[in-house]
């Protein structure tokens, strides 16, 4: 087995063979390369999000589809989208910006977005805000001496922002951050989200980058040992789960039903990943309905068995479940629980200690508090330590990294599973997916895992982000997703190689998450994409993003398609994603403008490639003449040097 073991070596140097143990993943960084090459997607690149601020440098290139940025200083309204209307205007606002101070402009409020414009200064200066990002808008105190009225606009990016208006005179009409509260908050107004409404037109059709069929077959289901059933064709057998599921071929779908009995919210084991060669899996389900009395089902155990069957180079089956160990006691006591490793042969249950959406929620609330809008550098570290949110992303990529070493070395099949099976479970499954499967890596392959993992499989976008919907204190939401992200990030930090996207790639998605421009995240299953016609109503993000993939693409990539990652997870490995979360902090921009320079990288990789391809030809046509000049002579046939830039 190869691999390589430091983060530049990844497309270069190749160390000695050996097998890792659990205790040296958590130590050095490797990336194996033991596996027959899989298919390469079409390339892909990076992407930019409409979600603009005045502040967001490199990570903000408008690409030509729709820049909405004013070109013509004179114009004081935005460039609109197809099917955006102007809602209201008004004269004389004051914006509070906490880096540079009040700038005084206009403010337009579309059904799409907030646009605040301040002539007084040169450039102009712009702030275009998707009123999807919005999380609740309070009116600050009373009418002040001045008779100015204060907004404070709470936002999901981790921005707070502060405008103030003079006291209207005609007290019948509306203010104008009134009316912003109205589109901002569309679903508790009785509107459609501006999704449903937007008709841009778009070279590619981004709904049909997924097909779940041609993603079985890619990972070769069905085989002898796994099947595709329809069972669940209606969502009747699971509401939350796909129409199209791979599961045991010996297992008939009458006792699907009856597993779906004993599982939680009906979601049964379901292949999400099958090792090429040894034909371990990657399994995904909910907490079994075990309860206090301990209750058992035969055909749960036996299913689980059948997992463990179907793979020949084990004998064994590890079963991960997310939560704390005390967390999954506690859910007895709601009729949950976990599997007894006497009831399940041959079964390893491992806790991997992460904790639920409640946490999460309060440490990204502790982590804005820390970065948005000043940072205190005397006490940054303690202050970063306080918010616990590194230490979430450790025991999250240390989790989805235990999955991918026990499938890679132990060639043991693995059962992963939390509570419900819709967050933590697609936090762990994606990223073990992404560190096993070089395809995930690919921007066509990533666009890949998250439709299956995340939107097929029911993760709750609408209940966690809240699109359209005013009620911010709903403790259903929670920074499940970004988490998730964030471990990616992280990821392509250590091996900056191994990945076709950048990270603006990886900005331009979380944005999109808010900004109610597609469709994509919108709902929170695939039965309720159908019933609202998702699809046919709104468009697709990965429609924007594949329109233009070279402001995607990462010039470093190297396609080794049969490298598995295994990244170093303690945490003086791990950083705070600055391009994200602090990416409004002007103090915290880079000084190079790493996008531009990213593109140039990108131009000059595809000119030196244009010349080895020259250089190729010109090697092969020169050798086909030289055989036909020496015909009837011993000749030695010259095999092109495949050379890649």
């Amino acid at each position: 087995m190869e691999k390589s073991g430091s983060i530049d070596s990844l497309g270069s140097k190749r160390s000695s063979s050996r097998q890792p143990s659990v205790d040296s993943l958590s130590s050095t960084s490797t990336s194996r390369s033991d596996r027959s090459a899989q298919t390469k997607p079409p390339s892909a690149m990076s992407s930019e999000s409409v979600s603009t601020s005045e502040f967001s440098p490199e990570l903000r290139v408008k690409p030509k589809i729709f820049a909405k940025v004013l070109r013509d200083s004179d114009k004081e309204e935005p460039q609109l989208l197809p099917k955006e209307t102007v809602q209201d205007m008004a004269q004389d606002i004051t914006y509070f910006c906490p880096f540079v101070g009040a700038l005084r402009g206009s403010v337009t409020i579309t059904n799409y977005r907030l646009f605040f414009k301040c002539m007084d200064r040169e450039p102009a200066f712009v702030l275009d805000l998707p009123l999807g990002v919005v999380s609740r808008v309070e009116k600050i105190g009373s009418a002040s001496c001045r008779g100015d009225v204060s907004y404070g606009l709470v936002c999901k990016d981790m921005r707070n922002l502060r405008f103030a208006h003079k006291q209207m005179e005609d007290t019948l009409r509306k203010s104008i951050f009134e009316v912003l509260m109205k589109f901002a908050f569309p679903v508790s107004n009785g509107l459609q989200i501006f999704a449903f409404e937007y008709g841009q037109v778009f070279p590619e059709n981004g709904w049909k980058v997924y097909d779940t069929v041609s993603e079985y077959k890619r990972l070769g289901i069905p085989n002898e040992s796994w099947r595709i059933t329809k069972v669940n064709d209606h969502y009747e057998l699971c509401d939350t789960y796909p129409s199209t599921l791979a599961v045991p071929v010996n297992i008939p779908d009458e006792e699907l039903k009856r597993v779906a009995a004993f599982r939680a919210k009906g979601r049964i084991p379901v292949l999400s990943w099958i090792h090429p060669e040894t034909q371990a899996t990657v399994t995904r389900c909910s907490q079994p309905m075990v309860g206090v009395n301990g209750k058992r089902s035969k055909e749960d155990e036996k299913y689980l068995q059948a997992i463990m069957d179907a793979n020949a180079q084990s004998h064994k089956l590890f079963i991960f479940d997310a939560r704390p160990s005390v967390n999954a006691a506690a859910n007895k006591m709601k009729g949950g629980g976990y599997e007894s490793e006497d009831a399940y042969q041959n079964a390893e249950l491992m806790f991997l200690d992460i904790h639920n959406i409640h946490v999460m929620r309060e440490s990204l609330r502790k982590l804005k508090d820390v970065v948005y809008p000043n940072i205190e550098d005397s006490h940054w570290l303690s202050n970063l330590e306080s918010t616990h949110w590194l230490e979430h992303i450790k025991l999250i990529l240390a989790g989805a990294l235990r999955i991918a070493d026990k499938v890679e070395s132990g060639k043991t099949s693995v059962v992963v599973h939390c509570s419900d099976g819709w967050d933590r479970t697609g936090q762990l499954t994606s990223l073990a997916m992404l560190m096993l499967d070089s395809y995930y890596r690919t921007i066509r392959g990533f666009e890949v895992l998250l439709e299956k993992e995340w939107l097929s499989f029911g993760h709750r976008f609408q209940l966690r982000i809240g699109h359209g919907d005013k009620n911010h204190t709903d403790a259903d939401r929670s920074p499940v997703f970004i988490q998730f992200i964030d471990c990616v990030w992280q990821l392509t930090r250590q091996f900056p190689a191994a990945f076709e996207f950048n990270e603006y790639f990886l900005v331009t998605i979380l944005d999109h998450l808010y900004s109610c421009l597609f469709g994509t995240f919108l709902c929170n299953s695939e039965q309720q994409r159908l019933k609202e016609e998702i699809p046919k109503r709104t468009v697709s993000l990965w429609s924007y993003i594949n329109s233009q993939l070279e402001e995607f693409s990462n010039p470093l990539y190297v396609n080794y398609s049969n490298h598995v990652l295994f990244p170093v997870v303690s945490l003086r490995h791990l950083e705070l994603w600055v391009g994200y979360y602090i990416r409004w902090n002007p103090r915290m921009r880079p000084q190079e403008p790493v996008h531009q320079r990213y593109k140039e990288l990108l131009a000059k990789r595809a000119e030196l490639q244009k010349r080895v391809d020259e250089l190729q030809r010109e090697v092969t046509n020169r050798s086909a003449s030289s055989s036909s000049e020496r015909a009837g002579s011993p000749t030695r046939s010259i095999t092109p040097v495949q050379t890649f830039v």
